[in-house]
């Protein structure tokens, strides 16, 4: 057998090309399937899931590895792609084929029934599939094998090394804190009130909108596209084919907040080097560092008074109906509302995180089994009055509003909040090295912000582990100070309040 870096490479070009075709087939499969191809994508994807698995558990590839580890005159990017690639290995030879095939089936068959509950509104449709998946993520969770915490081995399938006795207080803390946050506000004397209720914004008009705020935050259309799904999302195929979707409604701009967060994924997906293309290192070390890059483009710069700066005279042409007798500083509050509302993707940043830990708490409830599924949309619900002080109309609002659980992704949530307290970290450092940054964002130059995040977090890849990596760039590791210093200062100057 051939042994050289040569050799091993190739192996990794192979899978990446493989996970390439897979989610072409998968982001087809949310924009533009024919219904009645549902059955027939599943099997087409269950089929190539398992000849990657293949690939990836070959014990050919397991000695190109072994003779890696002890290689000399490997660079440090060799040494990197050979660790990433054998922590991949070392989680799939633990699963047999039967397993990842069926997964594979249940996802799909997962997707299909959660859309056709949400047409009718009831959870109980979803249930029975919900349950087959549940049963497979915890045979999968024993099969990589865990200390006694199952839920353990899937949060590291997003967040390397994370572990729920760490995630655990400090979400209860987040948690915490945020509820006395949301009560000081509500009780603040100085309330924004609702401004787009009743208005009409639309959506070709918001689709153009979108694309031309893609184009000036540095997303390259030669490289990547936009469509539209139920549930926006980001396919990083290959750094030059990058697929984004946003879902636009005609009584909202909410879409618009989409697409700069799906953006962020996609210029993340972009900014890899060309010499990791097709190697383990192009890829994010975390999803929770790849999520800190779409909500900073949403929240930090995107719901900032320099961005809006810029583009609301555009938005006021595009939407002059929509925003009569709108004027800057309306907008900027009408935006940034802080209310409690039932839908995650479109909360304001101080309640977003609250969502985050309700469903963490269900979802480590459910790998444990201790939370019957027939009970789970009343728990949606109870944690929805206790965080929030409001309750679900219907399940459609509640706990049929996500896609994650219908493809299976338990472990996935938690990122979601480890991201905001990154992103908030790695733009105050963005703000240290580049004077003038908000200035120029008033002046429409995103770029330079594209460029530092490109040079410092994109073009890293998986050379480093995620807080590793956070902590070169911000001079610390994770932490909810500069989050909540945000939250506080941005949002106690809006509600005239001090937090």
């Amino acid at each position: 057998m051939d042994k050289t870096f040569d050799a091993l490479l190739a192996r990794m070009h192979e899978l990446r090309d493989l996970g390439g075709v897979i989610g072409l087939a998968s982001w087809d499969r949310e924009t533009y399937l024919p219904t009645r191809a549902h059955e027939a994508r599943s099997h087409q994807l269950s089929t190539l899931h398992g000849i990657q698995h293949e690939r990836l558990v070959d014990p050919r590839l397991g000695e190109l590895l072994a003779w890696a580890s002890d290689a000399p005159r490997l660079t440090p990017d060799q040494r990197a792609m050979a660790r990433v690639l054998t922590q991949e290995r070392d989680r799939a030879v633990k699963l047999p084929r039967t397993l990842v095939k069926a997964l594979a089936e249940a996802q799909s068959q997962g997707l299909q029934a959660w859309r056709e509950a949400r047409e009718e509104r009831r959870f109980a449709r979803f249930q029975h599939a919900l349950s087959r998946l549940l049963a497979l993520r915890r045979e999968q969770a024993d099969a990589y094998g865990h200390g006694g915490e199952r839920y353990d081995a899937l949060l590291d399938e997003y967040e390397p090394g994370m572990r729920v006795a760490r995630l655990g207080p400090v979400l209860a803390s987040l948690r915490d804190t945020l509820i006395r946050l949301v009560g000081a506000l509500q009780a603040a004397p100085r309330q924004v009130p609702e401004l787009f209720q009743g208005r009409r914004f639309d959506t070709e008009a918001q689709w153009r909108v979108s694309l031309r705020m893609l184009g000036d935050m540095g997303f390259e259309l030669d490289s990547g596209r936009q469509d539209k799904s139920i549930h926006p999302f980001s396919s990083g195929l290959h750094p030059t084919d990058v697929r984004l979707t946003t879902d636009l409604d005609e009584h909202s701009l909410e879409g618009l907040f989409s697409t700069l967060h799906e953006g962020g994924h996609g210029l993340y997906e972009q900014g890899f080097q060309p010499a990791h293309h097709r190697t383990p290192l192009a890829n994010a070390p975390s999803m929770g560092l790849h999520e800190s890059q779409s909500r900073l483009w949403e929240n930090l710069v995107g719901r900032g008074r320099p961005f809006w700066t810029h583009y609301f005279p555009l938005l006021r042409d595009a939407f002059s109906e929509g925003l009569t007798g709108v004027a800057l500083d309306g907008f900027l509050a009408a935006i940034n509302r802080v209310t409690p509302s039932f839908i995650r993707t479109a909360a304001d940043e101080v309640t977003y995180n609250l969502h985050i830990v309700l469903r963490y708490e269900l979802e480590l409830l459910l790998i444990r089994d201790e939370l019957p599924l027939d009970e789970l949309p009343a728990a949606w619900n109870e944690r929805m009055r206790r965080f929030l002080g409001i309750t679900p109309p219907d399940d459609l609002q509640g706990v049929l509003q996500d896609i994650h659980w219908a493809w299976g992704e338990f472990g996935y949530f938690p990122t979601y909040a480890l991201g905001n307290l990154y992103s908030a970290s790695i733009y105050a450092a963005a703000r240290r090295a580049l004077p003038g940054l908000e200035e120029g964002i008033a002046r429409g130059e995103l770029r330079p912000l594209r460029d530092w995040l490109r040079d410092h977090v994109h073009a890293e890849g998986y050379r480093l582990p995620a807080e590793e990596l956070v902590r070169e760039v911000t001079g610390q590791g994770l932490t909810d100070v500069d989050f909540l210093a945000y939250l506080q200062s941005k949002f106690g100057a809006l509600y005239g309040v001090t937090l």
